[in-house]
């Protein structure tokens, strides 16, 4: 093969040389073998050159779509036909402006001297020279358009309609790249949405004005979930409307007025789909329609309303949004008059933007009722409210690790306990899913369980690590049981490798209290280590989990000590004879953590100690013997007279002597009997029988099985307690 023949683009192996760089005979023999040769037209000795089309402007609207190729069919860099037109710039080297060449060939390739404005049917006018030194592919064989079609390309109009946009208006999709090219960054835009709202709003941005100038979304109300099986009617709900500014577009150019033009704000709402009405056909058949088709014509109305005018002709296109199982709702896609009107392909980009939007709907739906659930599981683990114990405030706090994991196996529990007593519980289970959250579940039952039997703190934590072994293999946790007694102003603590707790004195010293680590819960064959400390009226005990103290930044030692510096600074704030309010002090914990500074979820209790004065106790044994009612009676009596509650003297006899009665009668050990002055005035009988008494109604016979009864109706409340010793009857009477 003659070298004078070839020539190769030095970068670009897919295309070839623009004609002035090549002979008209095909250099490729494969070519040859590929396509079937043709004549040649009168006076040409080859088959005519394809040249590189340079670069030309993007459509103004469609981002990132070419215009039109620019290039005639010799390859050479020329004025596009709308130009020609408007410039009065010759079409082509050696023929004059406005002639017309010889008709191409039926292979679709124009002779070598044909008009430059013969390019393909989907070009559009360019506005600006193609630059030269940037090529871009275009589509080879491009058949040449006819004279008339070549004057209607010049004359700047769309060859179907006649009609040419207005100023500054997007321009259409003429192209079947175009469409791909529009399609692509508009379902990649609806996939970037999480939730409902934002592949909405993504599919509304997505079209608006680049396919239409104003869409309509209408969804189901309520939206089904899963396999749910919708009951009652089917309600469509609008969800959002999107449409070009009635005095600009996207390019900032004046819009002229448009007349007719629809009314977005008198949309119906709510639209109720007919069984066997037209728009019900319309969402059955799934596939989109224009707005000028039969069912159309009937089924609009129906979903927008009669007072919504929708453009003429086929300036509209309604498409059902089908999800995976079932029709979830509808898009109206609406063109104004003075835009071109959609065309048949139009219907196919609408179809692909309404199945990827359908798909993303169910897939958000799918998402929030999965999130929801995870949320109610991980409230419905935690406490909703915190009891109100004698001689202590409480407070807490609960962060999930990220909004996409709202469920951890982080948990936190104040428990009341015989004796004004109350357990203070912080735990944490590996990891933060569903499964975490299950197993937390578990424990914190379990531990409440416990709690109620009075079990010491180590005991607590053993039959804990008992019952997390039996969950599985895998199932570990940490722990932290203390229990706080506002009597003897005393706290027993016992940890099961859960960071040590820190206790803010009243002067504002932030100490961590040392506590044996001991191993985690579900480790097995450990014993469990408790240590009694001082708990002095006015301090706050903090506990928390690692994820407080502990990320990628600091180790959880550093966290630590950061902490009790930031307790310590917290508390100078307020003086060292006012201990900071709780909740603010939460806050301020919270507040030491920065950006990107929380790997893990957190749960944090603090408890401020207030105590119960010595002074406002009253504390008694009592034989198991027949006198002891009597001894109980003038006993509160003079624990009122020296309080000053004269006013419960009655009432307060009459339910003591009952409970001592009940006691006296079954134990043969002394009977403890307690009075406790705090904003309520409570009473505690203990003695060693295990049983705990039941309210029953006595019948008019019976001599006895009233006292539970007087106890109920005169108590502010009571309840009874089942010891490792025994039990706790106890009640409770206000006082002014």
């Amino acid at each position: 093969m003659d070298s004078t023949r070839v020539t190769e683009h030095p970068t670009s192996h897919e295309r070839r040389q623009p004609s002035a760089a090549r002979p008209t005979a095909p250099a490729d023999p494969r070519g040859a073998l590929l396509r079937t040769p043709e004549p040649p037209a009168q006076g040409s000795t080859g088959l005519p050159a394809q040249g590189r089309p340079a670069e030309a402007p993007a459509s103004p609207g469609i981002p990132g779509a070419p215009a039109s190729d620019g290039q005639g069919p010799t390859g050479s860099p020329t004025p596009s036909g709308a130009l020609a037109a408007a410039t009065g710039t010759p079409a082509a080297s050696g023929t004059p402006a406005g002639s017309q060449g010889p008709p191409a060939p039926s292979g679709g390739h124009g002779p070598t001297d044909a008009p430059s404005g013969s390019g393909s049917e989907h070009s559009q006018p360019s506005v600006t020279e193609p630059d030269p030194h940037r090529p871009r592919p275009a589509p080879e064989s491009i058949p040449a358009q006819s004279g008339a079609e070549a004057s209607v390309v010049q004359s700047g109009k769309e060859r179907r309609t006649g009609q040419g946009p207005a100023p500054g208006t997007p321009m259409p999709m003429r192209r079947d790249g175009d469409r791909l090219r529009f399609v692509g960054a508009a379902t990649r835009r609806i996939a970037r949405g999480i939730d409902l709202d934002e592949i909405v709003m993504g599919l509304c941005r997505a079209t608006v004005p680049t396919f239409s100038d104003a869409i309509l979304v209408y969804l189901r109300d309520p939206l089904p979930v899963g396999d749910e099986r919708p009951t009652g009617p089917v309600v469509l709900r609008l969800r959002r409307t999107d449409r070009i500014p009635e005095d600009r577009d996207t390019e900032g150019f004046l819009l002229p007025a448009l007349q007719p033009e629809p009314d977005l704000g008198i949309t119906a709402e709510l639209c109720t789909v007919r069984p066997g009405g037209a728009l019900n056909e319309v969402l059955r058949g799934v596939r989109p329609v224009f707005a000028d088709a039969p069912a159309a014509r009937a089924a609009l109305p129906e979903l927008i309303g009669e007072d919504l005018t929708v453009p003429g002709g086929q300036r509209a296109i309604l498409a059902p949004l089908r999800g995976r199982r079932r029709v979830i709702g509808a898009a109206l896609f609406l063109r104004r008059p003075d835009r071109p009107a959609f065309e048949t392909d139009d219907l196919l980009v609408a179809a692909q933007l309404a199945t990827h939007s359908a798909l993303g709907i169910d897939k958000a739906v799918l998402y929030g009722r999965e999130a929801y659930i995870a949320d109610e599981l991980q409230r419905t683990m935690l406490p909703e409210t915190l009891p109100r114990p004698t001689g202590v405030r409480l407070a807490s706090r609960y962060l999930p690790a990220a909004e996409t994991a709202r469920v951890g196996g982080d948990w936190y529990d104040a428990i009341p306990l015989p004796g004004s007593r109350v357990a203070l519980v912080v735990g944490d289970v590996m990891g933060h899913s569903m499964t975490s959250a299950a197993i937390m579940g578990q424990l914190r039952t379990t531990a409440q369980t416990l709690a109620g039997l009075d079990l010491p703190p180590q005991e607590v934590l053993h039959h804990l690590d008992e019952q997390a072994q039996r969950l599985g293999t895998d199932r570990m946790a940490t722990c932290l049981y203390a229990v706080y007694d506002p009597v003897a102003h005393r706290i027993t603590i016992a940890n099961a490798g859960h960071p040590p707790p820190v206790l803010l004195h009243l002067g504002g010293r932030a100490e961590v209290l040392r506590v044996p680590p001991g191993a985690p819960i579900g480790v097995g064959g450990v014993d469990f280590e408790a240590v009694e400390l001082d708990a002095p009226a006015g301090a706050t005990l903090l506990l928390y989990t690692d994820g407080l103290v502990e990320s990628r930044l600091r180790d959880v030692w550093t966290g630590i000590e950061q902490l009790r510096e930031k307790l310590a600074a917290t508390a100078q704030l307020t003086g060292a004879d006012h201990p900071p309010p709780l909740e603010a002090l939460c806050d301020e914990v919270l507040d030491m953590l920065g950006p990107g500074d929380r790997d893990d979820d957190i749960a944090l209790l603090a408890a401020r100690f207030d105590g119960i004065a010595p002074s406002d106790v009253a504390f008694w044994h009592l034989d198991p013997e027949d006198a002891a009612p009597g001894r109980a009676r003038r006993l509160a009596r003079k624990a009122l007279s020296r309080w000053g509650l004269e006013e419960l003297t009655d009432s307060l006899e009459l339910l003591v002597s009952e409970v001592v009665t009940n006691a006296v009668r079954y134990t043969s050990r002394p009977v403890t009997l307690r009075l406790l002055r705090t904003d309520v005035l409570r009473c505690e009988v203990g003695d060693d029988v295990p049983q705990l008494p039941r309210l029953r109604q006595a019948r008019a016979t019976d001599e006895g099985g009233r006292g539970l009864y007087l106890v109920n109706k005169l108590a502010r409340r009571w309840g009874a307690t089942r010891l490792s010793t025994g039990k706790v009857v106890w009640f409770e009477l206000n006082h002014g």
